[in-house]
């Protein structure tokens, strides 16, 4: 099955670069009861209808030019009984976003149950999408208006056709939600590996030990998940940082550094440079775990093609499984 990547698939929302963290709902036990939404229905957000059933295309109405008001407002249009959204948690659903002065259509998915938008909720690019979205249910359709500040800005954005004056009307059909990190239980160290200390936010540091380079791949569980097991060909979703086993100790590449996990196909037969991640298949969502790579199981004596990991780098990484987002057709 064909999925958008985390960023390419809203690319022109990510392009107004207003990044404003939601509030509350932060940890995987949240409830409706104990999360502040921040916005809520109003007399915007009441007047978009959106028919059709839900994950299907929907028909979106409202009469133009839509006036949004001061502040970003959502209704929800159909109730989900699914899991709150996390504020540092990836959504992954449909959505259809319109100019509301105008009643164009700016984006849409594709609705055809297999090809989703996948994004962090924390840094989605528009702030009216993190405040519509703040504490709703995963099932959920949400019919969001959001007005120029909350939108495009001030500026507006020429690509999408959206004036500075303009508002913004988005409809989101919440399919499944993942946390931002790993959140199974911890597993005792396992002696030969690099440590791995986690700051608050589940960034891990980690720590090149004394001695040789280790010569063979090899794998290690730092937190055991209780979720589902990533297969062959399975799309996950992960957090992952990849160090050089080297004098420099260097950070090779990190979605926590480029603000967004990923999501990569778990492959038993691809290399490293196609699967982006090592030693998926097996791994339990909710898991950390950690990987040493010597350049034989990577990127050999040629190293990355973007020049980011040189010629016969050994590579640590520790990765975060935080969801499977697809199940390929031919299972």
């Amino acid at each position: 099955m064909k999925r958008e990547s985390v960023r390419k698939s809203v690319a022109i929302i990510v392009a107004a670069g207003l990044l404003v963290a939601v509030a509350g709902c932060s940890s995987s036990g949240s409830s409706a009861a104990s999360c502040s939404p921040l916005a809520s229905a109003g007399s915007a957000s009441n007047l978009v209808a959106a028919t059709g059933e839900f994950d299907k295309a929907p028909s979106v109405t409202f009469g133009t030019p839509l006036e949004a008001g001061a502040d970003t407002q959502r209704t929800i249009l159909i109730q989900g009984t699914g899991a709150v959204l996390q504020s540092d948690g990836v959504i992954s659903g449909d959505y259809t976003l319109l100019n509301g002065t105008t009643g164009a259509t700016i984006s849409t998915t594709k609705y055809d149950g297999s090809t989703f938008s996948s994004f962090p909720i924390a840094s989605s690019g528009l702030a009216g999408i993190q405040k519509g979205l703040a504490c709703a249910t995963v099932g959920s359709r949400v019919a969001i208006t959001m007005p120029p500040a909350d939108g495009f800005g001030a500026e507006g954005n020429a690509q999408a056709s959206v004036g500075p004056t303009d508002s913004l009307v988005m409809v989101v059909d919440i399919t499944n939600a993942f946390p931002g990190r790993a959140n199974g239980a911890v597993q005792p160290a396992q002696a030969g590996f690099p440590s791995v200390a986690l700051g608050p936010d589940g960034r891990p540091g980690i720590t090149i030990p004394s001695g040789p380079k280790p010569t063979e791949l090899k794998t290690a569980v730092l937190k055991k998940g209780d979720g589902p097991a990533v297969a062959d060909g399975d799309q996950v979703i992960v957090q992952y940082t990849a160090v050089i086993w080297a004098d420099t100790k260097s950070v090779a590449t990190s979605t926590w550094r480029d603000g967004a996990p990923t999501a990569v196909k778990a492959s038993a037969t691809a290399d490293l440079a196609t699967t982006v991640v090592p030693s998926l298949i097996g791994q339990t969502v909710g898991s950390q775990y950690i990987t040493l790579v010597p350049p034989s199981a990577g990127y050999g004596a040629t190293g990355s093609t973007d020049g980011k990991i040189p010629a016969d780098s050994t590579l640590v990484y520790v990765v975060d499984v935080l969801g499977i987002l697809a199940v390929p057709a031919t299972k």
